[in-house]
This record gives C-alpha cells, structure tokens and sequence, in this order.
C-alpha cells in the first residue's frame, strides 16, 4: 500500500506538475465576479462561455505594463517576447469592471487549502467587452425604455409576511441560507418552493412559468426568486427578457436576491425589491426578533401611558360630575340656605346693635329732658313759689280768705303733686322699658350667646358686607371673654 497519497501529498504532486509544465501563459477572456478586497488584492474569473478559471491579481503587480515599443517592434516588457499590435491595453486592479474581455499573462498555481488551481496574472489587458455584457447592456437599455425598471410600478414589500412563495432549486445551498434565516426571523410563515432551473438553456422558461403559477394561484404574499453566487454565465437565466417579462406582470411584489453582492442582474432592476444575496432577501422580509420584542415593548409602555392618560381625564370627568352633583345635592342646598341664614342673621345683629345705640342715645336724651323738667330742684322751686303766694294773699284777704285760698292751694298741692308724681312714674316706667330696650340691644350681650363683634382694624367701623374689606385686611373681633386678632384670606359675598 506505499502508492497511497495524503490529500497533501496528492496536491503538492499535482502543483508541482502543473507548475512545471505551465510555468508562464496568456489567456484570453472574459472578467466576471471581479471582487476587490482591502488587501487590495483583485479575485475574478476569467470564462470564455464553456470553462471558468480563477485568477489572482495581486496588489504588487498592479501596474502599467505597456509593452515597450523598439522602431515598429512591441515588446512585452515580462516575457521579452516582440507582439503582434492588437489595440490592447494595459490595466491596473482599479480599471478592471465585470464584462470586460482581457488578455491576462502570469502563471498557473496550485492554492492548496482548497486544491484548486488559479491562475497568478502579472499583467491584464484590456481587449473590449465580452458578448455577455454586450447582450446585457442591449437588454438593459431596452427594457428600461418600455418602462420596466419605473420606481412608480413596484410594489411594497409585506413586513412579515405570512405566506411566501420561493422560486429557486431545491437542492441548492441558496434555499437552505434563505430557510436557515427564516428559521430566526419574524413571527412565523408558510413557506412554499417552486423548484426551477436557475442555470443552462431551460431555466429561464422554468423561471418565468413558476412566477406565473405564483401569481396566478394568489395564494402568496410575496413572490421570491433566490439563486447562489457564480459567473456571469451561471447567472445568464436571470439577465433573460423572458424572466424579466414574468417578472413585470407580475401582480404580487417579487424580490430578487441572485449571487452574491457585487452581482447584479436584469431580474434584480424588474423586480420590487434587490437583495444583495438569498440571505439578505431573507432578512428583508422578515424583521429581527429581538427587534420585534423591542417594539412589543415600546407599544405596551404607549399602551400604558395611554391608559393612564385616559384613566386620569375619567376621574378628573368624575370629580367634576361629583362636584357639580354635590352642589346640586338636596344636602348642600341646606348648607347653602344655613350660610345665607347666617349671613342674614348677622346683618340683623348688625342692624340690631345700630337700633340699639340710637334708641340708647334716645333715651339717654329724654332722660336728661326729663329730670331737667321734673327734678328734684324744679318741685322745690315750685313749693316755696307756692309758700310765697299764699303769705301775699294772706296779707291781702285775710285769715278767712287765706284759709280758703289755702285750701285750695293745698288742693292744687295735691293735685300738682299728684301730676307730678303721675308724670315721673310714667317717665320711671318709659325710662325702664328704654332700659330694658336698651339692654336688648347692647352690642355686647350676643356675646354671652356664642356671637362676636367683627370690626375693620383700619376704620374701626363694625364689618357688615364682605366685600367692604380685601385679602390681607386686618380684623379686630371681639367675643365674650376677650378680643382676637385675624386677617382676611378670602369673601364671599350672599347669593342675591
């Protein structure tokens, strides 16, 4: 068993072969999933329509190569070889575009880790564009003028869509990324597969035929058409007018997601919506879970804040309707009439207590009228007027005569002081009942029976109508046992 060989052993057997036999070539094609990482290293595939080899151009070789012209001689200045002058020209990683027909000149390798051969170009020269991208460009300009690539036509794309119908090969590893991100995304689909061709001679009618039988079933929301990466020429079924024509009469929105990212096709400016790949579509359609709980929390805490806001103009609604139920209320109709009872009641001890001091001051008066007219003095007076009277008529008429005359003064005596009596009883008994009036209406006698005296500390007038002092008057009130200091922090006059 000596003749068995490592994988390693094989491919270094097979890269030093190769290398040896090839150690310098050109080749001639067309560029396809040109890709220019940061390294600044250049990846394309060079396919003339029937095969495909890698090459590698790298960042140290990226340079003007012009061949070097000796009289009418060009020589190559890698190979020293004398060329035929085709119109070529020398490109650098930067000029190179997908499509273009080139001339590259380097060396065939061997890449271990992947067994696969590539080819190290050293210099690439343009040549004209290749007939893929002749035909593409052709179609491009034509569809576009019959309205096909119009933002105006397409449709928006469902946000979590429910049903989903896919148009790809079944055993693709495009369908597996697409269902792979579908798996973690959204909140659940159906998902149906109608398995096509997605490359060689049959897959554009197959394409265009699927997306018909979607359409025309209603049954999806959307319509998906998904193909992994390759050349151009892999990719050709997707760059047909065939499929863009299933494409745009389509009634259901259609999102692409064809190869990988750099790669753009026909199918991608008909459809709806482009996705970079099959993975991308994928997370197109549906939105992140964590993203979706994010929102579901966002709207429970709207939910909530609304609520609030609701729950608290209801009860600011029912302490209105509350408040205006009270004062409507039987109950407080009562109240209202005690404080307009009140209210009145200190109006008439007000015009009681002012009743009071002019009958006092009446009756003081009359008092004083009267002990002037019916004194003590004035009877005096009276009596010894009388005794000097009767003396003179004594003298004039005689014993006899004053006797009479005495009698009868002693009669008027009598009578007068019988009317004098008369008038100061009645003076005693109207000057009692003054009295008693007057002790009615003493200011301070309500105060033995809970009332007080509210006088205007400025004025000193007594406080009747609430709208004669402001807030933050002074008031001086006065009640059985003393005086108490106040100042006014709000009135309120009587309902009329």
């Amino acid at each position: 068993m000596s003749n068995i060989l490592t994988v390693s052993e094989l491919t270094k057997s097979v890269k030093a072969l190769l290398e040896a036999e090839f150690p310098f070539v050109w080749v001639r094609g067309q560029v396809s999933n040109l890709a220019r990482p940061a390294s600044g290293h250049v990846y394309f595939t060079l396919t003339d329509g029937d095969a495909a080899l890698s090459v590698v151009w790298f960042k140290s070789s990226q340079r003007s190569a012009e061949p070097v012209r000796l009289g009418a001689d060009r020589v190559n200045p890698l190979t020293g070889e004398i060329e035929e002058d085709e119109g070529g020209t020398a490109l650098t990683g930067s000029g190179l575009e997908d499509g273009m027909e080139v001339l590259c000149a380097g060396r065939l390798n061997v890449y271990e880790p992947r067994g696969q051969y590539q080819l190290v170009a050293e210099l690439v020269q343009a040549q004209g564009v290749g007939d893929l991208a002749v035909a593409f460009e052709a179609l491009k300009k034509k569809l576009a003028a019959k309205g096909y690539f119009d933002e105006d036509r397409k449709l928006e794309l469902p946000r979590d869509p429910k049903r989903v119908a896919v148009v790809t090969s079944r055993s693709g590893a495009a369908i597996r990324d697409f269902l792979r991100i579908a798996d973690t995304r959204g909140t659940g689909a159906e998902i149906r597969i109608y398995p096509v061709l997605v490359q060689g001679d049959r897959a554009p009618a197959q394409i265009a035929a699927a997306l018909d039988q979607v359409d025309d079933e209603g049954w999806a929301e959307v319509a998906v058409l998904i193909r992994g990466g390759g050349s151009l020429e892999d990719l050709w079924a997707f760059n047909t007018e065939e499929v863009a024509d299933a494409i745009y009469r389509a009634r259901l929105p259609v999102i692409t997601g064809v190869g990988h990212e750099p790669d753009v096709s026909i199918a991608d400016f008909v459809a709806d919506k482009r996705a970079a790949t099959p993975t991308h579509a994928a997370q197109e359609l549906w939105p992140r879970r964590e993203t979706l709980a994010q929102k579901v929390d966002v709207l429970d805490l709207g939910l909530t804040r609304a609520y609030a806001a609701w729950l608290s103009g209801k009860e600011g609604e029912f302490e209105h309707l509350r408040k205006a139920l009270v004062w409507l209320s039987p109950q407080r109709r009562l109240e209202r009439m005690e404080d307009r009872f009140s209210a009145l009641m200190s109006r008439l001890q007000g015009a009681g207590l002012d009743h009071y001091f002019e009958r006092a001051e009446q009756g003081a008066r009359a008092a004083e009228g009267l002990s002037r007219a019916l004194g003590t003095h004035r009877l005096d007076g009276l009596s010894h007027d009388a005794a000097g009277l009767a003396h003179r008529l004594g003298r004039a008429f005689g014993p006899g005569c004053v006797d009479g005359l005495a009698g009868a003064v002693d009669g008027l005596g009598r009578r007068l002081d019988k009317s004098g009596r008369g008038a100061a009883e009645g003076a005693a008994q109207r000057l009692a009942v003054l009295e008693t009036a007057l002790r009615g209406l003493d200011p301070e006698g309500p105060l033995e029976r809970g009332y007080a005296l509210v006088r205007v500390a400025g004025t000193g007038e007594f406080l009747r109508d609430p709208r004669r002092v402001t807030k933050g008057d002074a008031l001086d009130i006065t009640v059985r046992d003393g005086r108490v200091a106040a100042t006014v922090t709000d009135t309120r006059p009587n309902e009329e």
